[in-house]
């Protein structure tokens, strides 16, 4: 069974932090400015928002596996999915730096990095652009039951951020947001605007 690229989204902590989840030092990272964000990253053994359905075994298997890229410093992320399964340094933005379990939920935590991905996300979040988080995987998928079961061939690649993400809510969100509707009215129209701010973004990254 061939297999294809897999991508489920799930959603972070309320205001893309659990602040119970930072270490001391993290948290005077955060004071000097710089940006976690953590939360449920994947789940095994119940219907994602795709329809898709993770043996315990299989992710248990991958997460042990990734485990070793975050020991590594590896597990970098991208800012969007791209098309393929390579990881692109060009267009990292974060990296997860730490990742376990919690009953059937694997829980993770990531830090945005000071390059131009990285930037580019940091203010898209200061500007209330709402993001969800996504994981990349490679695997084939078999109907059983009328479900949809990836099968033991599954690889997990990364965790990306995303703009679009498929399970409802499935957001992260600036720290100590207020969300009012007027801000609601503001997101929308930085969201039909999304394109035009990633361009000026990236634009005057590469200028400075």
């Amino acid at each position: 069974m061939a297999k294809k690229l897999l991508t489920e989204y799930y959603e972070l902590c309320k205001d893309g932090i659990c602040q119970d989840l930072l270490t001391e030092r993290e948290k005077r990272e955060v004071s000097n400015g710089a940006l976690y964000l953590s939360g449920r990253m994947q789940t095994c053994e119940k219907k994602n928002g795709n329809g898709r359905v993770y043996p315990c075994k299989v992710l248990e298997r991958e997460v042990k596996n990734y485990q070793k890229l975050i020991s590594d410093n590896r597990a970098l992320g991208e800012l969007d999915h791209p098309d393929d399964s390579v990881i692109n340094l060009r267009n990292a933005s974060h990296i997860v730096v730490d990742m376990w379990w919690d009953g059937k939920d694997v829980m993770g935590k990531i830090k945005v990095l000071n390059t131009p991905s990285g930037r580019i996300l940091k203010d898209l979040i200061d500007n209330g652009v709402k993001l969800g988080i996504s994981s990349r995987g490679l695997g084939s998928v078999k109907e059983q039951l009328g479900e949809t079961i990836v099968q033991e061939d599954f690889e997990l690649i990364c965790f990306d951020i995303v703009s679009e993400p498929s399970t409802p809510n499935a957001y992260i969100y600036p720290e100590k947001k207020s969300f009012t509707p007027s801000i609601r009215v503001y997101e929308n129209k930085l969201n039909e605007k999304k394109d035009l701010i990633i361009n000026d973004l990236f634009d005057k990254i590469l200028r400075d």
